[in-house]
C-alpha cells in the first residue's frame, strides 16, 4: 500500500508539472482588465494609421549592472488619412526613453504637443504626412529591464551564467511581449513586412546570436564586438531575440521541398559533441516530416537555426531556443504517458513546429493563441506518426488528455491582451485529432494542413479564418465542433441506451445544434450521426455486446440513466 501511495503521489506531481507547463503563458489568469490591457490589446487610434515595415534594433546589455541600453528605428508606412496626431510606442517600465528621432533627425515636438508616458505606453506626436508615405521613428532608451524569475514561464531579460561561470544572456518574452526589452508596436497583428535587423553588442570574449543570417561582425576597439543579424521575412515581435554566451557553431544542409535549406546550430562550447549527436538524430527527420504534412519550411531565406538557451525553449523564428539538455522527452519525461514521447526530443519538435503555426501563421489577437499552440501540439502527433506509425500517434494524442482541465475556454477575451486556457495545447491537439477523424480522409486532411500554411503564408489571422478554411476545404460544416471545444469548457457526452434490438443515442452537454458524427470502435465502417434529440438505429452484431466509440474522438460515452 505504501508503494502504491508513493507511486500515486509521483504521478500526481508529474501531471501537475505537466499542466503547469501547458499553462506556461502568463496572460491567462486575469478576470478583470484595465485601460493598460486595452492599450496593449487593441489597435486603437494611435496604432491603426501606421503599418510597420522594418525594425532596426541595437541592444547593448550590461551584465554586471543587469541593465540594457539601445536604439530601435521603426520604419513604417502611413495607411490612413486624417489620422491621430500621436503614435503609440510600447516600452515597458522601468525602461525609459532618452532621445527620439523622426526621419533620421533629432525629434522636435510637433505640432507643439509634448510626448508623454502612460504606464507601458508612450504617446508621441508626429507631423502629418501623405497617405502611403514611408517614415522612421528612432527611439534611444535605457534602464534595468524586468528580470525573468522562472523563464520561459515568468519571462523577461535573463542574466545568468553557464556551467563554467561565464556570462550567458538572452530574453524570454512571449506573453510579456517584446516591449519588455525594446520599443515597438507590440501587437501580433502588425509584423514588420520586411523583417528585422538586430545589432547585438557583446564582450569580445563572447558570441552574440540573433534571428536570420549573420550579416556583419564588427570589432568596436573597446573590448566589445557588434554582431549584426538580419531576418528578411515578417516576424513576430516576441520572436526577435538576442543570445549572448560562449557559443560555438556547426552547420549542415538539407534538401527540402524548396531546395537546399541551411541548418545552423549555436551551442555552448562544452556541449558541442552532445549537440551534434542529439540534433543529428532529431532535426532532419523532424523537418522532413513537417514538410510532408505541413508544406515547405516557411523561412528558407532566413535558414533554420537552433540556439542553446538557459531556459527550456521558445519558438524564436529562425533562431529556436533550445534548453532540453540534450535529452529525449520533455526534460526526460513523457508528457503523454504513452511511452512514445520518450523516443524524441520534445523541445526540438514542438518549438520547431511553431515555425509553421505561430511564426508563419500568426494570430491577430492573443485570445486565439490555440492556433499557435494547439495545432503546433498536433505536429508532435504527426511526427510520432511519421516515425512510429499511426497507432503510436493515436496513443500519444490519447495520452495527452490526462492533463486537460477544462477550466476555461481555449479562446480568451478579445482586445485586452489575454489568452485562453492552457488547455490550448493538449485540448487543441485532441480537437485537431477529432476533426481529422470527422474528415475521415487522411490525404484530404494533409492537403488541408498544407493549404493552411500556403493560403495564410506569412500572414496574421483570426481563429475564425482557420476554422472557416478547414470547414470549406473538408466540405463539412465543422463550426459547431470548433464552438464546442474552443469556446466552452464542456466536453460533449454521447449518451446511449439499448432496448431490445434498438440502440438510442444523442448528444448532451453540448452547444445548440451540435451534430458531430462519430465512428464506432467495434466496426470502423459504422458511423452514427447523433444530434441533441434522441435517434435510433437497429443493433448490429458488432455492438450488441459492447457499445464503443473510436477512442480517437475526444469525448465521453455513457449510458443514459
Amino acid at each position: 500500500m505504501a508503494k502504491y501511495i508513493l507511486r500515486s503521489i509521483y504521478i500526481l506531481l508529474f501531471i501537475s508539472c505537466s499542466v503547469n507547463f501547458l499553462q506556461a503563458q502568463p496572460l491567462g489568469r486575469k478576470t478583470q482588465f484595465t485601460h493598460q490591457d486595452t492599450l496593449r490589446g487593441t489597435i486603437g487610434p494611435e496604432r491603426s494609421w501606421w503599418n510597420v515595415l522594418h525594425y532596426d534594433i541595437t541592444i547593448d546589455p550590461d551584465y554586471a549592472a543587469k541593465s540594457i541600453s539601445g536604439k530601435t528605428v521603426i520604419e513604417y508606412k502611413i495607411v490612413q488619412e486624417n489620422h491621430s496626431d500621436y503614435i503609440q510606442i510600447d516600452l515597458q517600465q522601468p525602461l525609459k526613453i532618452d532621445e527620439l528621432f523622426y526621419d533620421g533627425k533629432m525629434y522636435i515636438n510637433y505640432p507643439a504637443k509634448p510626448y508623454y508616458n502612460e504606464g507601458n505606453v508612450w504617446h508621441i506626436p508626429l507631423p502629418k504626412a501623405p497617405l502611403n508615405s514611408i517614415h522612421t521613428i528612432g527611439i534611444v532608451y535605457h534602464g534595468n529591464p524586468r528580470i525573468a524569475v522562472n523563464p520561459p514561464w515568468d519571462g523577461g531579460w535573463i542574466f545568468t551564467k553557464d556551467e563554467l561561470g561565464r556570462p550567458w544572456m538572452t530574453v524570454a518574452c512571449q506573453g510579456l511581449d517584446a516591449s519588455v526589452w525594446y520599443p515597438c508596436k507590440d501587437h501580433q497583428s502588425d509584423e514588420p513586412d520586411s523583417g528585422a535587423t538586430l545589432h547585438i553588442i557583446a564582450a569580445d570574449t563572447l558570441v552574440a546570436v540573433g534571428n536570420g543570417r549573420l550579416q556583419d561582425k564588427k570589432n568596436n576597439n573597446n573590448g566589445t564586438t557588434t554582431w549584426t543579424w538580419k531576418v528578411v521575412n515578417p516576424i513576430n515581435n516576441y520572436d526577435i531575440i538576442p543570445y549572448i554566451g560562449k557559443y560555438v557553431n556547426f552547420t549542415d544542409t538539407m534538401m527540402g521541398e524548396k531546395g537546399k535549406l541551411d541548418l545552423s546550430y549555436w551551442v555552448l562550447d562544452y556541449n558541442l559533441e552532445k549537440a551534434k549527436e542529439q540534433f543529428g538524430k532529431n532535426v532532419k527527420a523532424m523537418l522532413h516530416c513537417f514538410e510532408y504534412w505541413l508544406g515547405p519550411y516557411p523561412f528558407y531565406e532566413d535558414s533554420y537555426k537552433l540556439v542553446e538557451s538557459s531556459h527550456l525553449g521558445m519558438e524564436h523564428q529562425s533562431a529556436v531556443a533550445y534548453g532540453n539538455h540534450y535529452m529525449n522527452g520533455y526534460l526526460g519525461r513523457d508528457l503523454s504517458g504513452s511511452g512514445w514521447g520518450l523516443k524524441w526530443d520534445y523541445i526540438i519538435v514542438h518549438e520547431s513546429g511553431h515555425e509553421w503555426f505561430g511564426n508563419n501563421i500568426t494570430t491577430n489577437d492573443v485570445a486565439d493563441m490555440w492556433v499557435h499552440e494547439g495545432i503546433t501540439d498536433y505536429t508532435e502527433t504527426l511526427f510520432v506518426e511519421c516515425q512510429y506509425g499511426k497507432e503510436a500517434a493515436d496513443e500519444y494524442t490519447q495520452g495527452l488528455r490526462r492533463t486537460i482541465r477544462n477550466d476555461r475556454p481555449i479562446i480568451g477575451p478579445y482586445g485586452v491582451n489575454q489568452e485562453g486556457s492552457g488547455d490550448m495545447y493538449n485540448k487543441g491537439n485532441n480537437l485537431m485529432h477529432t476533426i481529422r477523424q470527422v474528415i475521415n480522409d487522411d490525404e484530404l486532411f494533409r492537403k488541408i494542413l498544407r493549404g493552411l500554411t500556403q493560403t495564410f503564408y506569412h500572414k496574421t489571422v483570426d481563429s475564425k479564418d482557420i476554422e472557416a478554411y478547414i470547414s470549406k476545404e473538408s466540405r463539412k460544416d465543422l463550426s459547431k465542433i470548433f464552438d464546442q471545444y474552443l469556446r466552452t469548457t464542456k466536453i460533449p457526452v454521447l449518451e446511449y441506451k439499448i432496448s431490445g434490438q434498438m440502440l438510442s443515442y444523442h448528444w448532451t452537454n453540448c452547444v445548440d445544434g451540435f451534430n458531430m458524427p462519430v465512428r464506432l470502435a467495434n466496426d470502423p465502417k459504422v458511423w452514427l450521426n447523433p444530434v441533441t434529440a434522441w435517434r435510433e438505429t437497429p443493433l448490429t452484431d458488432d455492438i450488441k455486446d459492447e457499445f464503443q466509440v473510436d477512442k480517437n474522438f475526444y469525448l465521453p460515452v455513457q449510458p443514459a440513466e
